[in-house]
């Protein structure tokens, strides 16, 4: 049996806060299912975050609930605070993603706080979590900027492993290193992404990787040979973050899966089914920049 990977899907969330058109609700949610369909199980759905600061987002809980009910997913949403945390909780989210920036310069453009203060509004989340009932949601933490940031420059790997340790210490499931705008390269990867593994312990480490320089499937592969099973994705390669200068497109949802699969990973995704999808989402989206390679080229004749 080939050794599974999971690629989430990102592009409801981190794609769509950046571009021009309000995506209505139901293609939002066929979006959902038609992602389902193909196979993927980890889907961001949306952010909680003020409909005044990111309409795209203002029928956040509606989605969600369209996407708990598809039965086949695992669904989350990115939420930068105390606040977002709890509209996530109160509708039943399996999981939830929490985010803040290694750049305090950075953290302070998106969520308009110091570092070390979401890490202490972190601590408040996961004291709301383990008072709910039943099954507690998993807290997955994203550390934005941690290979460099076009606000304050290179960041001190020593600060993202100290911050991952914290959010480790402070009740975590799984930490997200994040290369916001693309500037990691492959031995950064190795040399960071090892440090955080080997400080957290048992706890899972993802990445999510941004394509801005051309280097997102290559820090994937050194990603995978250090042992990360755990990938964000985007499809189309939308995305970026709207208050970091410069930031462009994720690695591209079509291009992950071949390449993950080409290696012998199981995905478990269509990827002709993907393609079929991303062709839908650029005739809701005109006029937008897609990128990827399997888009262009096609899949090779087997």
């Amino acid at each position: 049996m080939r050794e599974k990977v999971c690629v989430r899907e990102v592009g409801l969330r981190d794609g769509l806060q950046m571009v021009a058109t309000i995506l209505p609700t139901e293609r939002k949610i066929e979006w959902c299912f038609l992602a389902a369909k193909a196979g993927v199980t980890e889907i961001e759905v949306t952010s909680f975050v003020p409909a005044k600061v990111l309409p795209q987002f203002a029928d956040a809980e509606e989605v969600v609930r369209a996407a708990l009910a598809i039965g086949t997913i695992k669904p989350s949403a990115l939420v930068p605070n105390l606040k977002g945390a709890e509209r996530a909780f109160r509708l039943g989210l399996p999981q939830i993603t929490y985010v803040l920036s290694a750049s305090d310069a950075h953290n302070r453009a998106n969520v308009r706080r110091s570092t070390e203060e979401s890490i202490s509004e972190f601590a408040n989340i996961v004291e709301m979590r383990n008072q709910l009932p039943g099954l507690r949601p998993h807290l997955s933490v994203g550390i934005s900027t941690s290979f460099g940031c076009t606000i304050a420059g290179s960041i001190p790997e020593e600060r993202v492993i100290n911050i991952a340790s914290t959010l480790a210490q402070s009740g975590a499931d799984e930490i997200i290193v994040a290369d916001t705008v693309g500037y990691a390269d492959p031995v950064q990867v190795r040399r960071l992404v090892s440090s955080v593994k080997s400080e957290v312990g048992a706890i899972p480490v993802g990445c999510h990787f941004h394509d801005t320089r051309g280097l997102g499937l290559a820090n994937i592969t050194v990603a995978l040979d250090i042992g990360i099973r755990i990938f964000d994705a985007s499809l189309g390669g939308l995305g970026g973050c709207p208050y970091a200068p410069g930031a462009t497109g994720n690695v591209t949802t079509e291009d992950t899966v071949f390449l993950l699969e080409r290696l012998g990973f199981d995905t478990g995704i269509d990827l002709q089914a993907l393609i079929d999808l991303r062709k839908k989402v650029e005739l809701w989206l005109p006029g937008e920049n897609m990128s990827g390679a399997i888009a262009r080229a096609g899949l090779p004749k087997i």
